[in-house]
């Protein structure tokens, strides 16, 4: 699983990170960060999670 996030649509609101810390951050410069590219399979529902709750959609999963 690939995590890939449309910047030019992200707003930085923190719901993914709130969903899945473990793969996003939104640091103190307002800016979200992906800490992992490929989180492991054991984080698949948290990363589904944090697309479901994007109010953008800006994050999609690759296989």
């Amino acid at each position: 699983m690939r995590v890939v996030v449309d910047y030019d649509l992200c707003e930085s609101n923190a719901l993914c990170m709130a969903a899945a810390p473990e793969v996003f951050e939104v640091r103190d410069d307002d800016f979200l960060y992906v800490l992992q590219d490929n989180p492991p399979d054991e984080l698949r529902a948290k990363v589904e999670l944090a697309v479901q709750r994007c109010p953008k959609q800006a994050i999609t999963l690759e296989d």
